[in-house]
């Protein structure tokens, strides 16, 4: 593959820098090629994604940020994550018995421990992350549950009196 010595052109200013830049100083976009369809053959899958990721987000110990409940589901949370700069990884999650060669059984989505605040707003925004409504039920439902449990009882007491006298 030989070198690529276009510049590059932020898609959201349009200004252009040299090819040894990765994202546009004033807006922080990934910048992208500017000579057309020949230079972006060039680049291959793994190039593009990781031109996506910022320095920033790739500092630290893998932590995890949240989990799929199979590998597409893992997958699908990844790309949510590396669109907005954060690279990530999958593991099978620890305790499933499920051969390696299959996609089935949950897996966690770890990242570095620099980007974890931002995938986790990234997650919230998209509701894929646990929020406080995964602790449990919200009290306000129990309470309406039980309340509406207890006229349940109430109306087949107050039937039964009557169909008895």
């Amino acid at each position: 593959m030989s070198e690529v010595t276009e510049p590059l052109t932020c898609p959201r200013c349009a200004s252009t820098h040299p090819a040894e830049e990765r994202f546009c100083p004033e807006c922080g976009m990934p910048l992208v090629y500017s000579g057309g369809d020949r230079l972006d053959k060039l680049l291959t899958e793994r190039q593009e994604r990781a031109r996506k990721i910022k320095p920033q987000y790739a500092e630290g110990a893998l932590v995890r940020v949240a989990g799929g409940r199979n590998q597409v589901e893992a997958e699908f949370i990844q790309g949510l994550l590396l669109e907005e700069g954060v690279p990530s990884t999958l593991r099978r999650t620890a305790g499933f018995d499920v051969p390696d060669f299959l996609a089935a059984g949950p897996r966690d989505v770890l990242v570095p421990e620099s980007g974890a605040l931002a995938a986790r707003e990234v997650l919230l925004e998209t509701d894929l992350a646990p929020g406080p409504a995964a602790a449990g039920p919200a009290p306000l439902k129990v309470l309406a549950g039980l309340l509406g449990g207890l006229a349940l009882v109430a109306v087949i007491a107050w039937v039964v009196s009557e169909l008895i006298a």
